[in-house]
């Protein structure tokens, strides 16, 4: 049985791979420069690259279909991430990579917790055994 019988788990690795690499291209590139402008210049590819992407696709009608609590909630999401890039940028900038990265990505832990107690979903031993470890590495490779 192959571990990527689900596509989202192929997602998934992609998106860890490709943060993996965000922060090591981003400690290089950062070097000189002020961390909310190259958070700035960052913004900005990202943000050019998701609309080729979208207009690639044919997707962007799509825009008209959003609901207000879509776009409120797509707007605070937005919102979190700039801000989270800001801060990220600014720790990366002054640490390392190497603890500034799994500081970061306690993020999951954080995101667990918030799936269970904002949006319902149910606590199992596997994640709950999950989270602990990934707290727990984030002690051992932060301190």
């Amino acid at each position: 049985m192959s571990i990527f019988k689900e596509q989202w788990l192929i997602y998934a690795v992609l998106s860890a791979v490709f943060a993996a690499l965000t922060s090591i291209f981003a400690k290089i590139g950062i070097s000189g420069i002020d961390s909310n402008l190259a958070t700035a210049i960052r913004t900005c590819v990202v943000l050019v690259l998701a609309w080729v992407i979208v207009l690639y696709t044919g997707k962007a009608g799509g825009i008209g279909s959003i609901t207000c609590k879509g776009w409120i909630f797509l707007i605070l999401s937005g919102a979190a991430t700039g801000i989270s890039w800001l801060f990220y940028y600014k720790a990366l900038q002054m640490g390392p990579a190497s603890k500034v990265a799994p500081i970061d990505k306690f993020s999951v832990v954080l995101t667990v917790i918030m799936a269970f107690v904002f949006l319902g979903e149910k606590p199992d031993v596997k994640t709950i055994a999950g989270a602990a470890l990934i707290a727990a590495g984030t002690l051992v490779l932060a301190l």
